[in-house]
């Protein structure tokens, strides 16, 4: 469906058998209207799945794009935030305006944004999805508008999507720590249900199996959110009597938690880690932390271009573009394998800087 077939005012007037103008009295409200009016306006209006356009002032040139929108996670984190900045730079090359939106994990507030970008009469949408119900966005692509998803691919819908190649590069992290001799490696990793972060398990898993080791649940952590989350995760396996001798975190923000809870133990030098996403400061800290790196810059400017190559009507089938991940070895990921020592439970206080 093109987007010309989206329904419009007139649509909606047709099929509740009232002037263009009663319709729009109801929708702008300008001018006051009967109950029954406005009732039969609002059942013609549901029926059709119409949406006023609270942007036509903005869009200036009939047949060309003039507005996407990008539903990302969080702006402040550096992820998110150069997906974001790779999106616009391909939009404003052609002069186009991204209007976007931070998501926080959160698909009720997900499916708020959308419905808030798509009265506004955006051309096309990229998404970073915050969960596995996509009814809203089947919606809206059926009504003509072009959907691609970034980082998280859709788990029922059919459209483009461009996400990093999360299980081999978790596979080359693991094995990475093998190599120094770790056959102990705890598994820091977010929710189940993302598909990313899924993917790195299952990485982690057979990297495990490879080298013939069999995976402990008791050095898994998952479904972890926070920074917090991750410190006390870090603590709580450190001070087990089947302590790791090495970490592999699934996510830059659970990298940042394990360094500050190796740190609060004094054990940063000892223990090995390697995170999953680069992060600031990685390459400054003592020592400074090795990571399996993303390119959220070709994720976004990928995203970008396939979502204008599908406004102008681009017919190929969707398709799951992968960008490979890179190991950068800095100092963390490379400390060698230590025998264990006598476990102590120390006093551990929150820290405030890295």
């Amino acid at each position: 469906m093109t987007k010309s077939a989206r329904p419009t005012m007139r649509d909606v007037a047709g099929l509740a058998g009232v002037s263009l103008k009663s319709v729009s009295r109801v929708v702008n409200g300008d001018e006051p209207v009967t109950e029954a009016l406005r009732a039969r306006v609002i059942e013609a209006a549901k029926q059709l799945n119409y949406r006023p356009n609270v942007a036509a002032n903005l869009r200036g040139r009939p047949g060309r794009p003039t507005i996407i929108g990008l539903l990302i996670q969080d702006v402040s984190n550096e992820f998110s935030a150069s997906v974001f900045r790779a999106v616009e730079d391909v939009a404003i090359a052609r002069k186009v305006q991204v209007l976007a939106t931070n998501v926080d994990e959160d698909p009720e507030r997900e499916r708020q944004m959308v419905a808030a970008l798509v009265a506004r009469r955006v051309d096309g949408l990229i998404v970073v999805p915050a969960g596995a119900d996509e009814a809203h966005l089947e919606l809206e692509q059926r009504l003509g508008t072009p959907v691609v998803f970034a980082d998280r691919p859709p788990s029922r819908l059919q459209a483009d999507a461009v996400v990093s190649d999360n299980r081999e590069g978790s596979r080359r992290g693991v094995r990475h720590l093998a190599a120094h001799g770790h056959r102990r490696i705890a598994f820091l990793g977010e929710s189940n249900r993302l598909a990313p972060a899924c993917q790195r398990f299952d990485g982690y898993v057979e990297a495990l199996v490879e080298l013939g080791v069999a995976v402990d649940e008791r050095l898994v952590r998952r479904d972890l959110e926070t920074e917090a989350a991750a410190r006390e995760a870090t603590i709580e396996l450190l001070v087990d009597h089947r302590s790791p001798t090495a970490i592999f975190s699934a996510h830059n923000r659970l990298t940042i938690g394990a360094v500050r809870g190796l740190r609060d133990l004094g054990r940063h030098h000892e223990i090995a880690l390697v995170g999953f996403d680069d992060f600031a400061l990685a390459d400054l800290l003592d020592p400074p932390v090795t990571v399996v790196a993303q390119d959220p810059g070709t994720i976004g400017r990928l995203a970008a271009e396939l979502l204008f190559q599908r406004i102008e009507g681009n017919p190929a089938p969707p398709a799951e573009h992968v960008v490979p991940t890179t190991l950068i070895s800095r100092g963390t990921g490379e400390l060698p394998c230590q025998e264990e020592g006598p476990q102590t439970i120390p006093t551990v206080a929150p820290t405030v800087g890295l």
